[in-house]
């Protein structure tokens, strides 16, 4: 267990990098890796940063792909037709900072910073061109912070833990777009509260970890959390989400450290009236291949790529085919 106590580090992202939203596929589900998650017995200061890549342009109904077409010609439980989205690109870069203070206590932040551009042709569209609600939009802005405190002082080895926090609403929620609605053009068009930088609510996290070695290279890691909102925020409370993530890594090799991830995360649907009660929430299960690169004894650099495995989401909505993360990690 030396080794292993070792080189585990920070806590973990599995809530996501940057802001998470009820819809299914918005955001990442993966632990960027050992080094990034919080575990450790180290007292001292950590700092993360990493950069993720997350290009939805997919239509999926249930657990199938269907085209633009198709999606024109599906409707809502009440009737009504289909919103048909063209695609939603994301890009997230998120600071992480972790302070361990002893071997049983630990506290991370996490500051995302949001990229993001969304094009959808709205409802009555024939799967081509604009319609009633269509919009175009380009977000960058602060995300919703995430502060977690970690406890792992329940066995001798410090390698079990629970985590306990708060995701703070301190993304922007009222962000607009440009209409290319062809009867109601122009600026101000309103963005889905899914699509938002924040989900302008309180939200509780918990979870809890395990990780242990298998033999003298083979290290494995389980973790489990759930967030959900603690209040709604004009008619909006975003679903709440359940990740399970496992994976081993193997340290035969001195440069670098191959890891592999299994990530699943389930998400209900939003609710409230400015809620998108139809297309939200789903199941997703990636696996995640990837490898730590040493660079010194106090920074190494890392890189992921999430390839879906299964994914099942309620309605219509856009599903990415992969997702990349990549960063840096340094100790002080």
């Amino acid at each position: 267990m030396t080794s292993l106590s070792q080189t585990l580090a920070t806590l973990a992202l599995a809530t996501a990098a940057g802001a998470v939203q009820a819809c299914a596929s918005c955001g990442c589900t993966l632990s960027s890796d050992w080094e990034s998650q919080g575990f450790t017995n180290q007292p001292g200061l950590k700092v993360d940063l990493r950069y993720d890549y997350l290009n939805q342009n997919e239509l999926r109904h249930g657990s199938g792909r269907i085209s633009a077409a198709d999606a024109s010609q599906r409707t809502t439980s009440q009737g009504q037709p289909q919103e048909v989205e063209k695609y939603t690109r994301n890009n997230y870069l998120t600071l992480g900072l972790d302070y361990a203070f002893n071997a049983d206590w630990g506290i991370n932040v996490q500051l995302p910073y949001i990229d993001r551009s969304h094009q959808t042709l709205g409802t009555n569209s024939n799967g081509s061109a604009p319609a009633s609600g269509a919009y175009d939009s380009k977000t960058s802005s602060l995300g919703d912070v995430k502060v977690i405190g970690r406890y792992q002082g329940f066995t001798p080895q410090h390698n079990v833990g629970i985590l306990f926090g708060l995701k703070l609403p301190t993304g922007n929620y009222t962000k607009t777009g440009i209409s290319t609605d062809p009867t109601n053009p122009g600026d101000g068009a309103p963005i889905d509260r899914g699509l938002q930088p924040g989900t302008g609510t309180t939200d509780a996290i918990l979870g809890a970890y395990f990780f242990d070695s298998l033999s003298r290279n083979w290290d494995y890691f389980a973790q489990a959390m759930v967030q959900t909102a603690l209040n709604s925020k004009d008619d909006y409370r975003p679903g709440t989400g359940y990740n399970l993530n496992v994976g081993v890594r193997y340290m035969g090799y001195a440069a670098a450290m191959p890891q592999l991830q299994l990530n699943t995360r389930y998400v209900e649907h939003d609710r409230g009236a400015s809620a998108d009660q139809t297309s939200t929430g789903g199941t997703l299960v990636y696996l995640s291949p990837g490898v730590v690169v040493p660079v010194t004894k106090q920074a190494s650099v890392y890189g992921f790529v999430q390839l879906p495995v299964y994914q099942y989401v309620r309605g219509v909505q856009l599903t990415p085919r992969y997702t990349l993360s990549v960063g840096a990690r340094f100790a002080f």
